[in-house]
């Protein structure tokens, strides 16, 4: 994998995003405050895209959806279908491994409240093409969230108009491999039931079926 392609532990491309990690990281000096690499198996099929890491979660920790509740459902639903060694991560010393199965973001720094601007989830976007480009043929994208479905769709070079977020549908991308989005599995969305567990594993169903079902992506 060309890590320096997919990830850059220094990078400093959005002025908004730096800042505030480095406001962040002297209001926490315990805490990662950096981009937050891509975890899991190098050669994973099943490649889960999220929107970008947690103020007390991933940029806490420096492992995607871990410490903070976004993780709860997630890493839960990964052991139940067989993608994590353990239904809760809880630091990257934890142990934890996944199995075909890697986790990165659409935005690779903490942005304030949460929400990157468009001009943030463009500049980062070159490493999420560049890490698509090492999945391999048969490979599963699972989007959570609509900014990260647009950021895949951004990095396959295709229209947004033409793929449409909608929850539980899955995507053939042209030239590219099977998307299926899902609503984040965020506080908010868990707890007003707008993403039950349920559901969430029902996207996690279709990901393994399809992951039985070969296509050759490119």
């Amino acid at each position: 994998m060309t890590e320096d392609l997919i990830f850059d532990p220094d990078c400093r491309r959005c002025p908004r995003l730096a800042v505030f990690l480095d406001q962040t990281g002297n209001k926490y000096p315990d805490y990662h405050a950096r981009p937050v690499p891509p975890f899991g198996d190098e050669n994973g099929r099943l490649l889960i895209v999220g929107l970008a890491p947690g103020m007390h979660g991933a940029n806490a920790t420096g492992r995607p959806f871990t410490g903070d509740y976004a993780g709860i459902l997630l890493y839960q639903t990964l052991y139940d279908f067989g993608f994590s060694s353990g239904p809760v991560s809880e630091s990257v010393n934890d142990g934890l491994t996944l199995h075909d199965c890697r986790i990165t973001n659409a935005v690779k720094c903490l942005p304030p409240a949460n929400k990157p601007v468009l001009d943030e989830i463009k500049a980062c976007n070159s490493f999420l093409l560049a890490e698509l480009s090492t999945l391999p043929e048969d490979a599963v994208i699972v989007a959570l969230g609509k900014i990260a479905h647009d950021a895949v769709l951004r990095a396959s070079a295709v229209r947004l108009s033409a793929y449409p977020f909608e929850h539980g549908r899955v995507h053939v991308l042209p030239g590219s491999c099977r998307l299926i989005d899902s609503y984040h599995c965020s506080r908010y969305n868990t707890q007003t039931k707008r993403l039950t567990p349920a559901m969430f594993r029902q996207v996690f169903k279709k990901a393994a079926r399809l992951l039985d079902q070969p296509r050759q992506c490119r």
